[in-house]
């Protein structure tokens, strides 16, 4: 027979699973209502559903029940728990710090409006836990003080996106414990400084666009209008309308197969608050219009993990850096399509994260508290369902190769296709990344420190040929893993397709046509990687059309310590890992080693603990070169060279 205390834990756990079930029934009957894409409602239709909306306070992403499911579930789930905890803990960190204040960087604000999010995110959250006033006047104190602000700089719209999330949040989930000076305060601030500054002046220019700004900026205006409907409904209706209108023009990136064309860092960005609009649209409105309906957004949930190596870092192509963080967002699409797997590589991050000391200025995991709303029982073990072998299918087209999901050696690798213009585009066309025994072994060195080239008066977002974006060596083909002709950069205007690709378990591969981005240089570029049975890796060139004498370099970046170079292979070490590099072809080329840590020009940053092992080859009068790098991990053996095909890529079959 159960003592009282064991009955009391098995009354919460029962009531928290019966209130657990009813808002997945709810999420899947919203999935199965809102089929419509894209959104089809007139104004008339959405001021009636804005004027019937329920007014009770929270109503931005959660309700009054959802807090009592929330006390409940953090006091019987050890996850949760161990989310409020942190959570609480920043609060506190918070406390004691100096309120933010309206200082720019360069052109942005948008550090402090991050800062106020991770703020006013964490104290409202940190209230709802504990019913502690300190958290909800510290709040108070926040939005006084970015009320007070002249603008919230509109000419950078996306920190007026986020200050107006950050203060819509706090003024709804605190609505109670304002005082009424401050509610108005804050009230006219949300509306004069954010919701209608695209509706009466010309800082609208980010309406229709296709990439995070979109999704951000209509996010973060849809959460100033719903929180204060009542105070101004023809703002919230033209607010609301707009948003289902134009967000659709930056969800097209999902489409096929739920790729983003901006990389897995930036997917953090735009897709946590894409996932926000829809949240706070059922929230509010009971609906999701359909947006969740997008083509590939069903599947997109799965990309994280995708582009995560078993060494725990993204494939960082475009402007990201390769360092996974925590991701609530992850957690939304896992219960939402019941797809527990797609969480895989989310619990290193976000342990490390709970285990990090309090920082009240920093903005990094602003959306920690999300979780809270957000994730469901992580004890069980999902068994992965996603393929080995992936491929995008999209405008910037990746392709993904691993040995194993579950093997925490497992082999994989990463290419890029598409082009130099593309949303946030480096010079990487044809670029790869190699994780294997643990580690990364061919890095993507980043992104480029924007305020630090925009300082120094360079057009940092030119694309054009000769701009100075490619000026920047982490933005050109010299830092990339690809290849260099003649020294000469890749071309902007170039869009490379992956014309083959195959996952066949024989020989999976993918083959990129490199063409277009070397137009000039040479006439065909095929680039080819194959993940061999042994667990090797080939890289496979074909270049046709070179000018006699042409010099084209093959690099490859990496953090692991070289051997002596000037031989047919090199080994490169890190700890007790070690990874062998072989050239293939040309026959009697030599490893060299090239300097990437120091920088290059003085607006470059360092690239300290790395360095790019490379080669040259010299085309031959016929004007065609191939080139072949086998790649052999410490942990498996290496096979005999003559037994490797060195067929070009375009007659590669499984």
């Amino acid at each position: 027979m159960l003592n009282p205390c064991r009955r009391a834990l098995s009354r919460i756990g029962l009531t928290l699973a019966a209130l657990l079930a009813v808002a997945l029934a709810h999420s899947r009957q919203s999935i199965a209502n809102d089929v419509a894409y894209p959104p089809k409602v007139s104004e008339a239709a959405l001021r009636e559903m804005i004027a019937k909306a329920e007014r009770t306070r929270p109503r931005l992403l959660l309700g009054p029940a959802d807090i009592r499911v929330l006390r409940e579930r953090v006091a019987s789930d050890p996850a949760a728990g161990e989310v409020a905890r942190a959570v609480l803990r920043d609060a506190d960190a918070i406390l004691t710090a100096k309120p933010i204040e309206r200082i720019q960087e360069g052109r942005r604000l948008l550090g402090q409006s991050r800062r106020a999010v991770q703020r006013l995110v964490t104290l409202g959250m940190a209230y709802h836990l504990s019913g502690r006033e300190a958290y909800a006047n510290r709040a108070a104190q926040e939005m006084r003080a970015i009320a007070a602000f002249s603008d919230w700089n509109p000419s950078h719209f996306l920190d007026v996106a986020e200050m107006t999330f950050a203060m819509a949040i706090g003024y709804d989930w605190l609505y109670e414990q304002l005082d009424a000076s401050t509610r108005e305060t804050v009230r006219q601030a949300i509306l004069d400084k954010g919701v209608r500054v695209p509706l009466d002046t010309r800082h609208h220019g980010w309406t229709r666009a296709r990439n995070n700004w979109g999704q951000v900026c209509h996010a973060g205006m849809v959460a100033g209008a719903l929180a204060v409907a009542e105070d101004d409904t023809d703002a919230a209706v033209r607010t609301v309308g707009r948003a289902l209108e134009n967000v659709t023009v930056s969800m097209a990136m999902y489409a096929p197969k739920g790729s983003y064309p901006e990389g897995p860092g930036y997917w953090s960005y735009g897709t946590t608050y894409n996932v926000l609009l829809i949240a706070m649209l059922e929230s509010a409105l009971g609906s999701s219009f359909g947006l969740d309906r997008a083509p590939g957004f069903d599947q997109t949930g799965q990309y994280p993990a995708l582009a995560t190596g078993p060494s725990g870092l993204y494939f960082n192509y475009a402007d990201g850096h390769s360092a996974r963080g925590c991701m609530p967002a992850v957690h939304w699409f896992a219960a939402r399509y019941e797809r527990p797997d797609w969480l895989l590589g989310d619990q290193g991050p976000r342990q490390r994260v709970l285990a990090a000391r309090p920082d009240p200025n920093s903005s990094s995991n602003r959306f920690l508290p999300l979780l809270l709303l957000w994730m469901r029982d992580s004890s069980k073990i999902a068994t992965p369902a996603m393929p080995l072998h992936w491929t995008s299918e999209c405008k910037v087209p990746i392709a993904l190769h691993r040995s194993s999901w579950e093997d925490p050696q497992a082999v994989f690798v990463g290419i890029k296709a598409g082009s130099p213009s593309g949303p946030h585009g480096h010079m990487d066309t044809g670029s790869f990344v190699l994780d294997a025994d643990g580690v990364r072994w061919a890095v993507d060195l980043g992104a480029e420190g924007y305020h630090r080239i925009e300082s120094r008066g360079m057009n940092f977002w030119n694309m054009a040929q000769n701009s100075d974006r490619w000026r920047v060596f982490r933005q050109n083909n010299h830092s990339h893993n690809t290849l260099v002709i003649d020294d000469a950069p890749q071309v902007v205007a170039g869009n490379a397709k992956i014309v083959r690709f195959s996952d066949d378990a024989r020989f999976p591969h993918s083959v990129v046509d490199l063409s277009p981005v070397y137009a000039g240089q040479a006439n065909e570029v095929h680039r080819g990687v194959a993940l061999l049975p042994s667990g090797e890796v080939l890289v496979r060139d074909r270049l046709t059309g070179l000018k006699p004498g042409a010099s084209v370099r093959w690099g490859m970046v990496t953090p692991g310590t070289p051997s002596k170079a000037g031989q047919q292979s090199l080994v490169l070490r890190q700890g007790d890992a070690s990874l062998t590099m072989r050239i293939l072809l040309p026959a009697k080329s030599a490893w060299a080693l090239f300097d990437t840590a120091k920088p290059k020009n003085e607006w470059d940053s360092p690239n300290a603990g790395t360095v790019m092992a490379g080669f040259c080859a010299v085309a031959p009068d016929s004007g065609v070169l191939d080139l072949a790098v086998v790649l052999t991990p410490g942990s498996r053996r290496p096979t005999p060279p003559e037994t490797i095909s060195t067929e070009p890529p375009l007659k590669w079959s499984p």
